[in-house]
């Protein structure tokens, strides 16, 4: 970093149009633009900003009239205008001026920033509607910069914020750059909940902008206005950060491992950050939104606007503090003793989901779920907006309606078959915490009651057997059906150009993917539930008949599990990385390449061309559309960004690892329960071997057919970032990754001509979804399973150290390890060294190839048919799920003994 200048700089007085911030000169925003007049103000108020100045509006003007741009813009379309500007030099007159006040100011690397006229207004902040141009060194790419800045004026997106509005001038401050140490945000307010005395305070490690760009993981503190105390914290793992990689690049990296799980700041430079935020607060007397930066023990303040953005009564801002799952109140029996689950529902929904993944689970329920529980042979499907509810950005299948309504098929009439498979410790052994979680099923009442009986159970009961009798004959062909028309649907969509459809063309193929997505998931439920059902039989026999020799039995039976296509996939990924290793050419690609260019790399290399062809289209045909958390539409797929299939690669192929590993880990297994078993009678030991059978089948089924599931889904996402794409293009959208926080309804409401780009997605929506967003990735994770009501922000949190941690054992054995903590399956592969303990928030099915060389797996979240658990057990990795801390008592490095058949972890070296 460049030395701080701190000698005055005296401009020519006969022009007035280049201004040292916080000098002499004006801090007029008519002059100056919005941000520099606030950067002038702060710098004159004694706050600690880097110095900077200002080309002012005046100058802006002078450069139109000198190149004669001022004529050729009048009445132009904006990006006509902007090009004009980027491919119109500076004349020396008014670049000298520039380069001479960057001389004075010791000629550092620098950050070009615009400072439109209304920019950080309490009116408007047009935050990222203009141009920044970071870590700028040297004359000619300080200009360059400079034009880049006033020609965003006319950028798509800026021309979109205004709204009709005409473009005004533009001023650019030229600020020295500072390469932090550490990052975030500062608000004198908490913009979400308006609790008040909350300062709340957002940190990374590098620079602000991986946090801005919710790139990377960040760590939370709330921060007393009264007393300067830290009054809560949230510290996460962090992986990644913005950083110089090199003079004049900035990009993500790789956070230094002892940094990781170490907060960003300690409480005395918390305090000193919320005396300066209070500052700021007090000098412009509003509640303020403040960017800031650490270096070297320093803080600089970057930035401060209004915070022009509250909850609004309606809006989902305004449920932030609920504490029920449900959308619509209910009367008060419901509301209350409502058991609300979000155990083992299909893997898909489980973490936190983006405002885009949550507004297609609602699509989802009203338009899909009810068909997915009439194909189980339930005649009476019932209310949609009961099956399923929504908390603080997670999914919860509301357990007492379904058993309710399942009461009218034969295996489940007795709602306790079904309740207790989705109920986790927290509600089944009574154990205490915030909210409902703490009541036990013991004394459990059905706020629904049970399904009438009379002639409605008749009739429910015969449609039942119809149903079941139909998919018994049909099972089988239906799944060789999916198999076939989910290769047909994959294939169709890689030869589409989406790009190429007009708006209507778009409606159709997403109507068409909406109908295929409907289908496969209606196709897939019988599969997943009966694998559901007949594990739960399983589990009650083992019990009945072998009482405590049989506990956990039906975890150590190896069934014909070895073909699940989830596990397949981890197999033919280490193939794709033998064919690898066999061509160094490849290899070196792979290995040297940045990840995101691995890719077009080896498809632009002869030799790399061709392994593409053999080995990597056959795999991503079968498994490209495999992804984290699949029904959140915002993740890509493997095939979509394939960077984890390369960094698995990497592993796979790197010394140390067999070649047999992964092949012997999941089929040479010897199952010594079958010895258990035959101390059953003769009839009893056919029963639990014809359930094994059907188990193993419906799995294999399940399995088989969920590809079809999760290809449907991939389908509407392209649809969904095609029209993502075209609103960045318009400038609705500041980048791509502000499609998570649209509304899929919007998205098909626009495709169906209803409204244009601007109506359909206006600013203040997609604002008000991504600070709800912020907001719930700051909260504790929810508990898998409560009754009725739970208040999140008296979560009880871990107390710190706990060197002994308990979950459930969901795979049996003992092992002892090394810890690695794993929050990014992309950045973190090929970190992951064979033997390591696994030690995770959850996983999925995106997740199995890292299981293949895991010593043992342990998880925060989980029950005993979640992924983690079925893969583990699979892979014969003892297990341990659901213990809630791990993530946060664990620290990579430490020595770990995992017993997956107590449920107990307990780190036994630090």
């Amino acid at each position: 970093m460049a030395t701080r200048s701190t000698d005055p700089v005296t401009l020519a007085p006969q022009t007035g149009d280049v201004v040292v911030l916080g000098g002499t000169g004006t801090a007029d925003p008519a002059v100056l633009g919005g941000k520099a007049a606030r950067l002038a103000d702060m710098i004159a108020a004694g706050l600690p900003v880097p110095p900077a100045f200002c080309l002012t509006t005046g100058l802006f003007a002078r450069y139109l009239a000198d190149t004669g741009l001022a004529g050729k813009i009048e009445g132009a379309e904006g990006g006509a205008v902007r090009e004009l500007i980027l491919a119109t030099r500076i004349p020396a007159p008014l670049a000298d001026e520039v380069l001479a006040a960057y001389e004075r100011l010791g000629r550092p690397r620098v950050a070009v920033r615009s400072s439109a006229l209304k920019e950080d207004s309490a009116a408007r902040s047009f935050a990222g509607q203009h141009d920044t141009v970071l870590d700028v060194a040297g004359d000619a790419a300080l200009l360059d910069a400079v034009r880049q800045c006033w020609a965003s004026l006319w950028s798509a997106r800026a021309t979109a914020y205004r709204d009709g509005d005409a473009a005004e001038a533009m001023a650019v401050v030229v600020q020295e750059m500072v390469h932090c140490d550490v990052s975030g945000v500062l608000f004198t307010v908490d913009p979400v909940s308006a609790r008040p005395h909350r300062v709340v305070v957002e940190a990374c490690r590098g620079l602000g902008e991986g946090l801005v760009s919710g790139r990377v993981s960040s760590d939370l503190f709330v921060v007393d206005d009264r007393s300067l105390e830290v009054v809560e914290e949230r510290v996460r793992y962090k992986v990644a950060k913005w950083a110089p990689l090199a003079p004049g690049k900035i990009g993500m990296t790789k956070v230094d491992a002892a940094d990781r799980s170490v907060p960003c700041l300690d409480h005395a430079r918390l305090a000193e950050l919320a005396g300066l935020g209070l500052r700021v607060r007090e000098h412009y007397g509003s509640e303020q939104d403040v960017e800031w930066g650490l270096r070297d023990g320093v803080f600089h303040l970057f930035q401060t606007r209004p915070i022009t953005t509250r909850p609004l009564p309606g809006d989902d801002a305004a449920r932030a503090g609920t504490l029920s799952p449900y959308v619509v109140q209910q009367p008060d029996p419901v509301q209350h003793g409502t058991l609300w689950s979000r155990m083992d529902i299909g893997e898909i929904f489980v973490g936190l989901m983006t405002p885009l993944g949550l507004s297609f689970a609602r699509y989802y329920q009203q338009n899909v779920h009810l068909d997915c529980a009439a194909a189980l042979g339930v005649r009476d499907t019932g209310d949609a907006d009961l099956h399923m509810g929504y908390y603080q950005g997670h999914v919860y299948l509301n357990i007492s309606y379904s058993a309710h309504l399942l009461g009218q098929a034969l295996p489940t009439r007795d709602q306790r078959h079904f309740t207790k498979r989705f109920v986790g410790e927290d509600v089944e052994g009574g154990a205490g915490g915030a909210g409902g979680e703490g009541r036990s099923l013991a004394d459990y009442v059905n706020p629904f009651g049970k399904f009438p009986g009379g002639i409605e159970d008749v009739l429910s009961t015969a449609h039942w057997l119809r149903c079941t009798a139909a998919e018994a004959v049909r099972m089988k062909s239906r799944s060789k059906e999916m198999v076939a028309s989910r290769l047909y649907e994959f294939d169709r969509a890689r030869r589409l150009d989406l790009s190429r459809m007009g708006r209507r063309e778009l409606h159709a193929e997403l109507t068409r993917n909406l109908g295929y997505f409907h289908d496969s998931h209606v196709g897939y439920m019988p599969y997943y539930i009966n694998a559901f059902g007949f594990y739960g039989i399983l589990t009650e026999l083992c019990r009945m008949w072998l009482g405590k020799e049989g506990q956990n039995l039906q975890n150590r039976i190896k069934t014909d599990m070895s073909s699940l296509r989830t596990v397949e996939s981890a197999k033919e990924i280490w193939a794709v990385a033998q064919a690898a290793k066999d061509r160094s050419r490849v290899m070196k690609i792979i290995n040297e390449e940045p990840l995101e260019n691995v890719a077009a790399a080896l498809r632009a290399d002869d030799e790399g061309g061709v392994f593409w062809e053999r080995h990597m289209e056959p795999f991503l045909r079968a498994n490209g559309t495999r992804g984290h958390q699949e029904m959140e539409l915002s993740h890509p797929r493997w095939i979509d960004d394939p960077s984890y299939i390369f960094q698995m690669i990497r592993r796979y192929a790197s010394d140390g690892f067999s070649a047999d590993d992964i092949l012997r880990r999941s089929s040479g297994y010897h199952d010594d329960s079958r010895e258990i078993l035959k101390k059953l009678s003769l009839p009893q030991r056919k029963v639990i071997e014809t359930v094994i059978s059907l188990y193993a089948l419906c799995s294999e089924l399940r399995e088989t057919t969920r590809m079809s599931m999760i290809t449907s889904i991939w389908l509407v996402r392209n649809v969904v970032y095609e029209v993502g794409r075209r609103l960045v293009e318009a400038g609705v959208l500041h980048s791509l990754d502000e499609v998570a926080h649209l509304d899929f309804e919007d998205v098909r409401s626009y495709l169906a001509g209803e409204a244009g780009e601007l109506e359909s997605f206006p600013r203040e929506r997609i604002d008000g979804a991504r600070r709800l967003h912020e907001y719930r990735k700051r909260l504790p994770e929810p508990p898998l399973t409560f009754i009725g009501e739970h208040d999140i922000t008296q979560a009880v949190r871990p107390a710190p150290g706990g060197a002994r941690l308990s979950g459930l054992g969901a795979s049996p054995g003992r092992v002892i390890g090394r810890a690695r903590i794993v929050e990014d399956l992309v950045w973190q592969a090929d970190e992951f060294e064979a033997g390591e303990i696994l030690v995770t928030r959850y996983t999925d099915a995106s997740w199995t190839p890292l299981f293949a060389i895991a010593g043992g797996v342990v998880t925060d979240v989980g029950s005993m048919l979640s992924h983690s658990s079925i893969v583990s057990r699979e892979f014969h990795v003892p297990s341990v799920v659901n213990t809630k801390y791990a993530t946060q008592r664990i620290n990579t490095g430490d020595m770990v003994m995992v017993d997956g058949d107590t449920g107990v972890v307990e780190v036994v070296e630090g």
